[in-house]
């Protein structure tokens, strides 16, 4: 079966063919970074109308890539939700109209299932049961993965994502957007032990992740020691962005760590932007092998937003006989099921 898969839940427009949920003919991501990076952070507004501008030439570009018309798509997958409602609309619109006038077959996906699934775009994918770890700027949460469509959540964040938290701290530094690149590329030159930030709820019985803490213990630092002027000990940006990046990942690492041990799984996934931070990848690659866990990460282009991971997700639901009405709507929020 020949998918197209549409995202549109946040700031990139993306369209994607995939082939029998495993096979990448084309991915397509057009990204409004420059246009919210003046802002520090996306503009709701402005994103939804740069989608507009966009939909049509992305989808066009990913069928012209794959070498695939509207006649050989055997399904139209699109993302519903999570995400910011304005732009989640302008995916389904044009997914609806498309799969209207040509008569295919659509079903809404979760943007977080794409997430869980895009391993699967890789050659080497995770047999199930699996935990898997979705962390980007909107969401961190942990799951047990049972088998296509079975997901059981096993912790999220109950304030700031992780990808939020280094976007704040980012701007806050006056690093730039987005905040997740920016913090890894000057941490590179820093010490990560300078300086002890907390590491919030990393003791804690709950499975949970909080970032709010943390990202407020950076804010106070950073001020203090921008009005100091020895900048206590010589400690340097590099150094402050450093320390702050593993007191994320250490937390990132220990509730996934908990979580594996309490499941007794063999593999873990790790997917969604922050899944690029390298620092992230080499401990957890590190840390669960120490364990006996094969840790699996998705290619760069699968962990940021794409329309080929809406597909993969979306090819299952369809080959199980799922179909959605052109009554389906987006939703803000939107829990796994």
């Amino acid at each position: 079966m020949i998918v197209l898969g549409i995202d549109s839940s946040c700031d990139d427009t993306a369209a994607a063919v995939v082939a029998d949920g495993r096979t990448t003919l084309s991915s397509v991501v057009h990204s409004q970074i420059p246009l919210h990076r003046p802002h520090g952070g996306v503009v709701p507004e402005l994103a939804s109308r740069e989608h507009l501008r966009n939909i049509g030439p992305v989808v066009r570009e990913s069928l012209k890539r794959a070498e695939v018309s509207l006649e050989k798509i055997e399904g139209i997958a699109v993302t519903v939700g999570p995400g910011l409602i304005g732009s989640l609309l302008v995916g389904l619109y044009y997914a609806k109209a498309v799969s209207y006038c040509r008569d295919i077959p659509i079903v809404g996906v979760n943007h977080l299932e794409g997430h869980i699934l895009s391993i699967f775009l890789e050659d080497s994918a995770p047999e199930f049961p699996f935990v898997a770890m979705t962390v980007s700027g909107g969401h961190t949460n942990i799951y047990l993965v049972k088998g296509f469509g079975e997901y059981e959540q096993l912790a999220h964040t109950v304030d700031d994502a992780a990808g939020e938290a280094f976007d704040k701290a980012a701007k806050l530094m006056g690093l730039g957007y987005p905040g997740g690149w920016a913090i890894e590329s000057l941490a590179r030159e820093g010490s990560t032990d300078s300086i002890r930030f907390p590491r919030p709820m990393l003791s804690s019985e709950s499975s949970d992740f909080s970032f709010s803490g943390l990202k407020t213990a950076l804010a106070l630092y950073y001020r203090k020691w921008k009005d100091t002027e020895d900048k206590q000990g010589n400690l340097t940006m590099a150094d402050i962005a450093a320390s702050f990046q593993e007191a994320v990942v250490d937390v990132l690492a220990g509730k996934l760590a908990s979580a594996v041990r309490m499941t007794c799984v063999k593999a873990v996934a790790v997917a969604g932007g922050v899944a690029c931070n390298n620092r992230l990848r080499t401990r957890l690659t590190e840390q669960m092998g120490h364990e006996g866990v094969r840790v699996f990460f998705p290619r760069a282009a699968y962990c940021t937003d794409n329309g080929a991971m809406i597909a993969v997700a979306g090819f299952h639901r369809l080959i199980k006989g799922e179909r959605a009405d052109l009554g389906i709507d987006v939703r803000s929020r939107y829990p796994i099921d």
